[in-house]
């Protein structure tokens, strides 16, 4: 009997891909060998992701796994978009003809469909050839609750949600704040806007939705969705928590040059300051960081990027930071006994598993939150754009793993100094009981998301219920 596939289609965003392709992976091992993955592959817009991608492509169909990719051909980039989610979703749309046509191409048993948080669009043609569809949720399953339960907030609230007064109510989490809501949710006249709430009622069609999550890290909310609670009592599709998904490359002959000078370092001294390959770091907030840091007096490894000298797309890359330009004069000569400072891109995951490193300033992507609790980090929250300042809510208020970072949104995430060495002296110094309460509930956390994936956990009994749905759905 012919191997059936599962058709991957992941966008090119680091936190989207390669979690993708790590639980594809999953998949065929799951499977026994009875099902390969087919990845279809968008043009990715800029150079770095087109480099990283390419990169990973090679090491996968080098590793012997039976994983194929497929490149589709470019299409046109949107420019009258109003934010980058719906900019991607409309690429996929784009994509729609050409998604269609390989998989009605391919020659073996199709089994599903599974498709990234922006590619709905794609539900469309699993539709049209009676593919059962899964989503493939990067962000957290509160992040899943909001998105589902915003169709009804939208009929519910009549003005701005920040003009409401009070908090907004999503089943399963602590009150939610407004203000804690994803930047582009806070204007509702925009397309974007309307995105989500197109989004929220399409993941209803779909047959699974798969959570990079483990049940244990947010058993509220998965019970309220599972419940119906964030659907006006309709029922969601089944919900498959298999987190966390996290790729760990095989180690280097040479530890990176980062990694050598933590060895140098006492156990939980050091700081971690990292924001993403996206997080580009206005010169404004460099300065506030440097000084914050200078004046709390802690050790620190701060990877400092660049702002992109291409700015035409809504996915671009920070590029390597010229640290002369970027920081105050004399800050590296002052801080050059307790602090590095890395102009370019480091090994996050190795960062944050060696044992000198205490906390971690976040830019809140999911990834890098699930790469620290898996290490037991605790973190300080700086969310930047998209679900990132719902993600610091999470991480505060439902998780009890950050200690608040004090934060002017309108004034483009500021924090000033006075208030980071506030925040990085609670929870680096030992005498704060919110940062004690975060040290020990991450290292908390840090046991619940590695019991999950084991043979016995949660997330693995979720993957195989899964994989045994995904292969009673192979058609064609």
């Amino acid at each position: 009997m012919a191997k059936s596939t599962v058709v991957l289609l992941p966008v090119w965003g680091a936190g989207h891909f390669m979690p993708m392709i790590e639980a594809g992976k999953r998949l065929i091992r799951g499977s026994g060998g009875a099902l390969f993955v087919t990845v279809l592959l968008m043009p990715a817009p800029t150079a770095d992701a087109v480099s990283s991608i390419a990169d990973h492509v090679r090491r996968e169909e080098a590793s012997g796994v039976d994983i194929r990719f497929h490149h589709l051909p470019a299409v046109d980039l949107p420019t009258d978009h109003t934010g980058i989610e719906e900019w991607v979703s409309r690429i996929v749309e784009s994509h729609a003809p050409n998604v269609k046509a390989t998989i009605a191409g391919l020659s073996c048993p199709v089994a599903a469909l599974v498709t990234d948080i922006f590619c709905t669009p794609a539900l469309d043609v699993s539709r049209e050839l009676a593919v059962p569809a899964y989503i493939y949720f990067t962000c957290s399953a509160s992040m899943l609750a909001l998105f589902l339960r915003l169709p009804a907030l939208d009929e519910e609230v009549a003005v701005e949600f920040e003009e409401v007064a009070g908090t907004l109510d999503v089943p399963g989490m602590p009150p939610l704040p407004p203000s804690s809501l994803p930047s582009t949710m806070l204007d509702r006249t925009k397309s974007t806007y309307k995105w989500f709430v197109s989004t929220g009622r399409r993941y209803m069609d779909a047959a699974g939705i798969i959570v990079n999550t483990a049940a244990e890290l947010e058993q509220s909310v998965l019970a309220a969705i599972a419940d119906g609670r964030c659907t006006g009592g309709i029922p969601t599709p089944t919900v498959y928590p298999i987190g966390p998904v996290l790729s760990f490359p095989p180690p280097s002959e040479q530890p990176h040059e980062c990694v050598r000078w933590l060895h140098s370092q006492p156990p939980a001294s050091v700081l971690f300051l990292c924001f993403g390959s996206k997080g580009i770091i206005s010169a404004s907030k460099v300065r506030e960081i440097a000084d914050g840091l200078e004046r709390s007096g802690h050790r620190f490894l701060w990877v400092l990027r660049g702002v992109p000298v291409d700015s035409r797309h809504c996915a671009r890359d920070a590029r390597d930071a010229d640290l002369d330009e970027l920081l105050p004069e004399g800050f590296l000569e002052k801080t050059k006994e307790r602090g590095l400072v890395w102009p370019t891109r480091a090994p996050q995951k190795e960062i944050l598993a060696h044992a000198a490193v205490g906390g971690f300033v976040t830019h809140c992507g999911w990834n890098s939150i699930l790469e620290s609790l898996w290490f037991g980090v605790p973190m300080l929250p700086w969310p930047l754009d998209a679900d990132q300042h719902f993600n610091a809510f999470t991480l505060v208020s439902h998780l009890g793993v950050a200690v608040p970072l004090k934060m002017d949104r309108r004034r483009n995430n500021l924090v000033e100094a006075a208030d980071l060495e506030q925040a990085v002296r609670a929870l680096m110094g030992g005498g704060s009981e919110d940062g004690r309460k975060a040290r020990e509930k991450a290292a908390e956390m840090k046991a619940v998301c590695r019991n999950a994936v084991e043979e016995s956990g949660s997330s693995c009994a979720a993957f195989q219920r899964l994989t045994e749905e995904v292969q009673n759905g192979a058609c064609f």
